[in-house]
């Protein structure tokens, strides 16, 4: 496959979520199938583990079984794997100090975390140790996006495509042109991917971001088709489900979307799905079976803590708009320092803007907020949730010319970004006069 990145075309290319984690950093949807270790899904597990019991000394196995924890986690939501992730692949490295593969799970593990800096770490001595190692570069390429640092991340996609190009690249690519607001580079770098993807979970994965760029930019009928698509190639694949619902509810079937979410929780009951299905019980009226999924993603972010994930964007997203403001601007400020060392508004990752721009906002600071909302929103990045949470801020401050600008463009780009923040924007809106 030759590389993608040749002259001009990689221009403000930077790179997308970390494979392994799956937890709401921007859109649940996991990695594309290429881009994780053969034999890591959990149902490799016992044979891996059998393996080991008759040759303990294999720091390949242990490597292997370290990434399938990681993954089983991915696919489960269960954060207990972790642990049991760490321990075996600090296992291969006592039987093979500085092999690449047990540090490429170790970046992995972190990112899946959301350690970002250890994650970077990691992924550096796995690729001194083996400069083509797909997975270190995919990790490192991750952490540097997560931790704002764009023209680096650019450098490692660069390199990373350069050295083996392929279907993880290709994704990483196309959800960094989306990061920037080319959302037509994306389409033609993920229908790239597509030409040459030939396993299930790759196809899926690539439906399911072209079903995304689709939905952001309010396109309903084009999101459905590729998340059937995605479903067509990978029957019961959840990020597609969850997509579907969506485009259910934006059409106005509230009784399917409810259908899909209580699907979508069962199979994988992660704080952004359990949020997501708590948020449509809420808009139709059922307030009581809401505060229910609430509380349960409450209790799973307790158990991520306890299992070494720092939950902490998650928490301030969710406390903001369902619990506590106070935890909210703890847990936002905590996760912006994390990600974003240094004084002031500081290069930083866009999701942990918008999260410490809307915990300051519910707490009453818009003052402060405002700057990192604008933050937010300064790559071009569609969201039509954080123009809405930039607008609502600006609204606060008296900014009638700018709240009325950035709520329209929230409502333009996608009227129906979710059954219980879209209608809350339109009346903000309609109480600034409507769209000029």
């Amino acid at each position: 496959m030759r590389p993608l990145l040749t002259g001009a075309s990689a221009a403000g290319l930077v790179a997308a979520l970390t494979l392994g984690s799956a937890v709401a950093l921007g859109r649940p949807s996991g990695a594309p199938a290429a881009a994780r270790p053969a034999g890591a899904p959990g149902s490799g597990i016992a044979a891996l583990q059998a393996r080991l019991r008759e040759q303990p000394r294999d720091a390949a196995g242990w490597a292997s079984l370290g990434a399938a924890y990681v993954e089983r986690a991915r696919v489960t939501g269960d954060p207990t794997c972790y642990p049991k992730a760490d321990s075996v692949l600090r296992r291969s490295l006592r039987e093979a100090p500085g092999n690449d593969g047990a540090l490429a799970g170790l970046g992995a593990l972190a990112a899946a975390r959301h350690d970002f800096h250890g994650a970077l770490r990691y992924a550096d001595r796995a690729l001194k140790a083996n400069p083509y190692g797909q997975r270190a570069a995919a990790v490192r390429v991750d952490a540097l996006v997560e931790l704002g640092r764009y023209g680096d991340a650019l450098a490692a996609a660069r390199r990373a495509d350069a050295a083996r190009p392929g279907i993880p690249v290709f994704t990483r690519l196309a959800y960094v042109r989306e990061l920037r607001g080319d959302v037509r580079e994306a389409r033609r770098v993920l229908g790239l991917a597509r030409a040459s993807a030939t396993e299930r979970g790759d196809l899926a994965y690539i439906a399911v971001q072209l079903g995304e760029l689709a939905w952001n930019d309010g396109d309903l009928a084009r999101a459905d088709r590729e998340y059937a698509e995605a479903l067509r190639v990978s029957p019961g694949h959840v990020p597609a489900l969850d997509g579907r619902a969506r485009v259910r509810a934006g059409r106005g079937d509230v009784a399917g979307a409810l259908t899909g979410r209580a699907e979508i929780v069962r199979r994988l009951p992660l704080p952004q799905y359990l949020t997501e299905y708590g948020e449509l019980l809420e808009s139709a009226g059922r307030r009581d079976e809401a505060e229910r999924q609430y509380a349960v993603a409450t209790a799973w972010a307790r158990i991520a803590a306890a299992n070494g994930v720092d939950a902490d964007l998650d928490i301030a997203l969710f406390e903001s708009d369902h619990g506590d403001p106070e935890a909210a601007l703890r847990a936002a400020r905590a996760e912006y320092e994390r990600r974003c060392p240094g004084r002031g508004v500081r290069r930083c990752g866009v999701h942990a803007a918008d999260a410490l721009a809307w915990a300051l906002h519910v707490n009453g600071r818009d003052a402060e907020a405002l700057r990192y909302a604008r933050q937010a929103t300064a790559t071009g990045y569609r969201r039509a949730q954080f123009l809405f949470h930039l607008g609502a801020i600006e609204k606060a401050l008296g900014k009638r010319a700018a709240a009325r600008r950035d709520l329209a463009e929230s409502l333009r780009r996608n009227p129906r970004f979710s059954p219980l923040w879209a209608p809350r924007a339109k009346a903000a809106l309609d109480d600034l006069g409507g769209a000029s």
